[in-house]
């Protein structure tokens, strides 16, 4: 999750569908099936805030020793949520660039190391006849998340998720995101990711890596793939994934501080003219 928000009024549908599978070594049951992700993000009230439903429907098979075959099919996840962006390093400041230096423009900037700064919070929804989920869940549970975003040259950019998931229940749940992507041009971009997550019933370390390509100004397609670091179980899904943006609506937004800095080079911009006018009249 970036710490920026899509923009007052913007829809943001994202929906993707994964293959999954699971071989435990010591328990000896093996998952197969596919999992399929839709959030829906909008904007509202202020540029800064968003409004997030995160859903997340799964359908697998479990085979185990001596057992049947047992199909599953449920909303693994039903999550809403609202988060804000409580400071933009980039707001009201103007980044120069030197025309004359390639080298000055792409190297480190001491500015870069302030990241943009969300906040997150949201509520887990858990329904009835749910078999992902433990006995005795209860039906809302809070989520908390806190979101930074450091913007370095060269098309780099590095997002930091910090969560407490559940953290009220029997089985709360702390992990950490660490995303690293890369502008390849102005059509690709790729991505590596680190997620790391504890809790006292199932911890794990997963890698991710994907690549997403831009159709137009609103439309992205996205590949990924995914692996964790042991066999109890060893984990691994590949899926492709879609975001669409409707902007209708949409408004820019122009920063005060740019308008006075227009309207002030206006000004004196005129006033010169009128003195090289006064300077250039004839004398009588």
């Amino acid at each position: 999750m970036g710490a920026f928000a899509v923009g007052k009024t913007i829809f943001q549908p994202e929906a993707g569908i994964s293959y999954i599978t699971e071989n435990h070594n010591l328990l000896g049951y093996e998952i197969a099936g596919f999992f399929m992700d839709f959030d829906l993000r909008y904007g509202f009230w202020k540029e800064e805030l968003e409004f997030i439903v995160d859903l997340q429907y799964r359908n697998d098979t479990y085979e185990a020793p001596f057992a049947d075959p047992l199909k599953r099919s449920s909303l693994k996840n039903t999550t809403f949520g609202f988060k804000y962006l409580i400071y933009d390093p980039f707001k009201n400041y103007k980044e120069t660039v030197n025309v004359y230096s390639w080298k000055a423009n792409q190297r480190f900037k001491w500015r870069q190391l302030i990241p943009a700064v969300s906040l997150y919070g949201g509520a887990n929804l858990v329904f009835s006849d749910n078999p992902f989920t433990f006995e005795g869940d209860p039906i809302v549970s809070p989520k908390a998340m806190l979101v930074l975003q450091h913007h370095f040259s060269g098309g780099w950019v590095f997002v930091t998720n910090l969560l407490a998931d559940k953290f009220t229940t029997d089985y709360p749940t702390l992990g950490a995101i660490f995303t690293v992507t890369k502008s390849l041009n102005d059509k690709w971009s790729g991505f590596l990711e680190y997620q790391a997550y504890q809790s006292d019933y199932y911890a794990d370390i997963l890698l991710r890596g994907g690549a997403a390509y831009l159709l137009n100004d609103d439309l992205q397609l996205d590949v990924s793939v995914g692996k964790n670091f042991k066999d109890t179980p060893d984990v691994f899904y590949g899926g492709i994934g879609v975001s669409w943006r409707f902007t209708l609506n949409y408004q820019d937004v122009i920063l005060f501080d740019d308008i006075k800095a227009e309207d002030t080079g206006k000004k004196e911009k005129k006033e010169k003219e009128e003195k090289t006018e006064e300077v250039e009249a004839p004398q009588e």
